[in-house]
């Protein structure tokens, strides 16, 4: 459960717990094991198209507030791979025998990629707090015609079926229309930006809080509106070579998941550029990038100058503070 930063101290000091960081948050695993009744902690969940709200809550206080960006590239990879496969079939040269279309009858790629970030999240969510419930906002699919029917063929509509049949492997899960959680949220006169790409609580974390209220209560104003946000990194697969020829019509190779024996997205500190996450490699160096917004902050870094932390497929960062005056606030 949940405790205070100086009983976690105590506990620490006394070595009854031991010290542990997964992804930016710290928390303390207990060396015994500790009987005591848990309380109800709810995972408040607001999806969007570019950008979805988390929050850890119970009764007592609001944990963790999480804004999360959506994955959105698949679609485009997918059209790109598919005119590239199609381009190399038009040319004189060998090829395969056409698979048939497996595509057909499954959630699309870009919509189970979207669903499967979500539950990354809620996952690793899980392993932290002893979350007792789910709280999703439902959102409806836009089907076409008056049948029936046509609702089970609508990709948002099997997607988020399977969303909800993974998260019920972790613990139940509670939906609410959007109507609800509009009520919800005026009943406690709370206010929802219209800049929805905004770094701030009130843009999808407000939605998300009032979720995990919802099931357990104990608030009637959010006690707590800092956020993490978290980007999901993009990773190329790897490929034979890249799409366009090099000069003397070679093509180089792309892609890949691994860097000098790392793992791409890999969080490590570096002796001079401290925390920061693995990208590519290259003449037996690699390239480290920022957690805050992922600029490339060298290329050419040698791994005995590097410390691994965790593996992780997200980066995060703290929203910029307000300014005051023309000055940053402190």
């Amino acid at each position: 459960m949940p405790t205070s930063n100086l009983r976690a101290n105590q506990l620490i000091r006394a070595g009854k717990a031991l010290r542990r960081f997964s992804k930016g948050v710290f928390y303390i695993r207990l060396t015994q094991r500790a009987d005591g009744d848990t309380q109800q902690v709810a995972l408040g969940i607001d999806p969007g198209s570019k950008k979805e709200g988390f929050t850890v809550k119970s009764a007592s206080k609001t944990y963790l507030n999480i804004q999360a960006d959506a994955v959105t590239w698949v679609k485009s990879a997918v059209e790109t791979r598919r005119m590239l496969r199609r381009s190399r079939r038009n040319r004189n040269t060998p090829c395969r025998k056409n698979r048939s279309n497996r595509a057909i009858g499954n959630i699309p790629p870009s919509t189970k990629a979207r669903f499967q970030w979500k539950v990354r999240v809620a996952t690793w969510l899980s392993k932290l707090y002893p979350i007792s419930r789910f709280v999703v906002e439902d959102i409806k699919a836009h089907c076409f015609g008056g049948r029936r029917w046509n609702k089970s063929f609508s990709p948002l509509q099997t997607g988020k079926k399977w969303f909800y049949a993974e998260l019920e492997k972790l613990a139940p899960v509670e939906t609410l229309q959007g109507f609800d959680t509009y009520k919800l949220r005026n009943e406690m006169g709370l206010k929802k930006t219209k800049a929805k790409m905004s770094e701030v609580f009130e843009a999808h974390c407000v939605d998300s809080w009032v979720l995990a209220n919802y099931y357990v209560g104990g608030h009637t104003k959010p006690d707590n509106t800092e956020i993490i946000l978290i980007t999901p990194l993009q990773f190329s697969r790897r490929q034979l070579h890249v799409q366009n020829f090099s000069k003397g019509g070679i093509r180089k190779q792309y892609g890949g998941t691994r860097s000098m024996g790392f793992k791409r997205g890999s969080w490590v500190k570096h002796l001079k550029h401290g925390l920061c996450f693995i990208g590519g490699s290259s003449k037996g160096r690699v390239s480290l990038h920022s957690l805050s917004d992922g600029r490339r902050i060298c290329q050419n870094a040698k791994t005995q100058d590097i410390t691994f932390l965790h593996f992780s497929s997200w980066r995060k960062a703290l929203p910029p503070l307000p300014k005051v005056s023309g000055l940053r606030a402190i």
